[in-house]
């Protein structure tokens, strides 16, 4: 998520990604044999760009016109574009936060039928979670990933085997914090861990609310009573900034993923707890730590497992026109068949993987990403969207609530958060301004469920 874990592959891609920010231009062509694609401007989607006129195009006979923008705007617009069901885009990048809310505005197609009759998309390759996080309430399926993570605890085998420290199978977090606290300073200028603490519901919160997961708390229960100040919410919390201030990345109140990955890379840090997706930037050919690089499991205390779950997901508006070449187009650009595809023309470790249990039996990815492939895949079917805690949800979601009113909510109180990593504030006053804006929240759906709509 970047955010949630979206990741753009290395740091000179970042760039890249983001030079390209309005590139693909506006909507083009037209026709029956042509799809209109609205995109995120990850380095993934750029590749696609890239390879599908003579690849696609070049087999179907369909044109596609991208738009490509970056997160934050091409989200504003696809919310704008789906909303209004305007119908000029056929298909768009949606997440798996997005998904269950469009499919329970009926502004998303299924794609049940779509599956049913292309049996070679192979819909049963599809990982478990991501089938789950990307259906609707109706158990229908109405989007397919594109690229999916969960996260996990990266950290310098070297620096800990120094110390002569061993990362356990599974660690906990305060395991985590004693480590942290071993290897600050194991080198010069090196801290002990990177925790993202940059405001934003999909920066901070996102590795955040996973550790309010296993702590035993939630931002809702299951009758909608926001819980943010809750004693497992606030104690959960409180290690979390407690350990970023002690042992944590300078400038931690402003670090995002993109911080957190340029520390690992750059020696800063020891450990990272984030994005399985940050793994192949880390392990890419010229990266300084390729190779010394340990994957753990995202560190629990209350629950069996932590990972988020986060993918980048195709969807086709409902009131596309051309549904069918929309679907041919999904079922290429997240098949068996593209990834091999990427694999040969751009390089296995830029296949958009996380997605099919087959790209973790196949030789030549294995082969590219042998370090991190088996730790990723596990994270990312252990993984459960409707019961990451200890606790019944009102609603799916690991790292996020999957509520509209989610983004605004998370952001607001990650604010105070931040502030508090900062040490402008306690972790107590932010949390119990957090609680007078959950429950504000909370108080709608309550009101909803007593009105009986």
């Amino acid at each position: 998520m970047k955010r949630s874990g979206m990741v753009a592959a290395a740091l000179g891609m970042v760039m890249l990604s983001s030079a390209c920010a309005g590139w693909g231009g506006g909507v083009g062509g037209g026709g029956p044999n042509s799809i209109n694609v609205l995109m995120v401007n990850n380095q993934q989607m750029i590749d696609l760009q890239k390879l599908t006129a003579d690849n696609f195009t070049k087999e179907t006979g369909i044109t596609v016109n991208f738009t490509v923008l970056p997160e934050n705007d091409v989200r504003d617009k696809i919310s704008q574009e789906f909303s209004s069901q305007a119908g000029q885009y056929d298909v768009a990048t949606v997440s798996n936060f997005e998904i269950p809310i469009y499919a329970r505005s009926r502004w998303i197609a299924p794609l049940d039928d779509y599956i049913a009759k292309d049996p070679g998309f192979d819909q049963a390759d599809i990982l478990k979670p991501m089938v789950t996080s990307l259906s609707g309430d109706d158990g229908k399926v109405y989007g397919e990933p594109f690229y999916g993570e969960s996260s996990f605890l990266m950290y310098r085998k070297d620096v800990l085997a120094a110390k002569g420290i061993t990362m356990p199978a599974k660690p906990t977090w305060p395991q985590v914090a004693d480590i942290a606290a071993q290897v600050d300073g194991a080198q010069p200028g090196m801290r002990g861990i990177c925790l993202r603490g940059q405001p934003g519901w999909g920066q901070v919160f996102a590795p955040l609310t996973t550790v309010v997961n296993t702590f035993g708390g939630t931002w809702f229960t299951k009758d909608w009573q926001a819980q943010v100040n809750a004693p497992e919410f606030t104690k959960a919390v409180q290690f979390y900034v407690d350990l970023v201030r002690a042992h944590g990345e300078t400038g931690a109140p402003q670090a995002g993923f993109t911080e957190c990955l340029n520390n690992l890379i750059q020696g800063n840090v020891a450990m990272w707890y984030d994005a399985t997706s940050a793994a192949g930037s880390l392990e890419a050919s010229g990266s300084p730590v390729k190779g010394k690089i340990g994957y753990a499991p995202a560190p629990v205390v209350d629950t069996q497992s932590a990972g988020w779950l986060y993918a980048w997901s195709w969807g086709i508006q409902q009131a596309s026109t051309k549904k069918d070449n929309a679907w041919k187009f999904i079922s290429w650009a997240s098949g068996k068949g593209y990834e091999n595809l990427v694999g040969q023309q751009i390089g296995w470790s830029s296949v958009p993987a996380g997605k099919r249990a087959s790209t973790y039996e196949n030789p030549q990815y294995l082969a590219a990403s042998s370090s991190f492939a088996g730790p990723t895949k596990a994270a990312i079917e252990a993984a459960d969207p409707r019961d990451p805690g200890v606790q019944p949800r009102p609603a799916l979601g690991i790292q996020f609530v999957d509520i509209p009113e989610f983004p605004d909510l998370g952001t607001q109180v990650s604010q105070e958060i931040s502030s508090a990593i900062a040490g402008q504030t306690s972790v107590q006053d932010a949390l119990d301004r957090g609680q007078q804006l959950a429950d504000d929240v909370a108080e709608r759906y309550r009101s909803r469920s007593e009105g009986g709509k």
